[in-house]
């Protein structure tokens, strides 16, 4: 048996048992992003809006990526790119000042659209499958189009701020929303509020982290070394002994011996605690 039985860096490749094809997604294109989004409309829930009725200060809360969608399209006059159309679902939840020594959350949604470029290659083959669909008919002959596959890895993003605005002001170019897909609106626990009724409209900036790459079903060839064996042994746990879970947790020395100074959140973790607590 080949001494390289677990993933990892190779240093040998004498080891190598033999060369298999295999069906996989290969990534002909990707990037990443740092979005600073300014300004994104937020969408009440009908209790939140009693809450913002009686807001004399309103500030940045938490914010939840409730969905990526996302639409492929070849650009015209250039082969083998295709526009990647993107539209993030938010559930934000604002920390409301109502004259009470205490904040009062209002929870709505914000809505963010993006757009990249990226190479995909060309493909003019028809694919057919015979795979198997549970409680329906087998159809042996379903087509799929050729078009590459999209891919959107995000975080939850950081809310960075949030402000109200009187319609008084010179109203912005700002259409609204007209309608959400069903199950986003199911996400909240009321119906949301699309019309300010002329009163105040609220904005959100965000600050979001995605990367976006484009794959296509292809084969390749690859060196093998064996079958990737796991090689730890599988543990629930013992939920019966809270104690010895306990026992594993290291003493919080920081907690009791304040720093002497205070910096500064410099990693997405540390920033997205730090600007929801302040």
């Amino acid at each position: 048996m080949p001494e390289n039985g677990m993933p990892g860096p190779v240093c040998d490749l004498s080891s190598v048992r033999e060369a298999v094809c295999i069906h996989t997604h290969k990534i002909f294109d990707s990037c990443r992003d740092k979005d600073c989004v300014e300004d994104l409309r937020f969408y009440p829930t009908a209790s939140a809006q009693e809450v913002l009725s009686a807001c004399q200060m309103v500030r940045g809360g938490t914010a939840e990526l409730l969905y990526v969608y996302t639409d492929v399209e070849p650009v015209t006059f250039n082969r083998g790119f295709y526009s990647i159309d993107m539209r993030f679902f938010y559930r934000v939840t604002l920390q409301v000042g109502t004259g009470t020594p205490r904040c009062t959350e209002a929870e709505g949604l914000c809505v963010f659209d993006k757009r990249v470029i990226l190479f995909g290659s060309e493909g003019s083959a028809k694919i057919f499958s015979s795979d198997t669909v549970l409680d329906d008919l087998d159809i042996p002959g379903c087509r799929r189009s050729n078009l590459p596959t999209a891919v959107v890895e995000a975080v939850d993003p950081i809310v960075l701020d949030a402000r109200a605005e009187d319609r008084c002001k010179p109203c912005r170019c700002d259409c609204g929303l007209t309608e959400i897909p069903a199950f986003i609106a199911q996400s909240f626990d009321q119906p949301l509020l699309f019309d300010d009724n002329g009163g105040r409209r609220y904005y959100v900036t965000l600050g979001q982290f995605s990367l976006v790459r484009l794959e296509r079903d292809t084969q390749l060839l690859i060196p093998v070394y064996d079958y990737c064996i796991p090689q730890t042994e599988c543990s629930g746990g013992d939920q019966e002994d809270p104690c010895g879970l306990f026992r594993s947790v290291a003493f919080p020395v920081n907690e009791f011996f304040p720093p002497n100074t205070v910096e500064m959140p410099k990693d997405y973790a540390s920033t997205r605690s730090y600007c929801a607590c302040h």
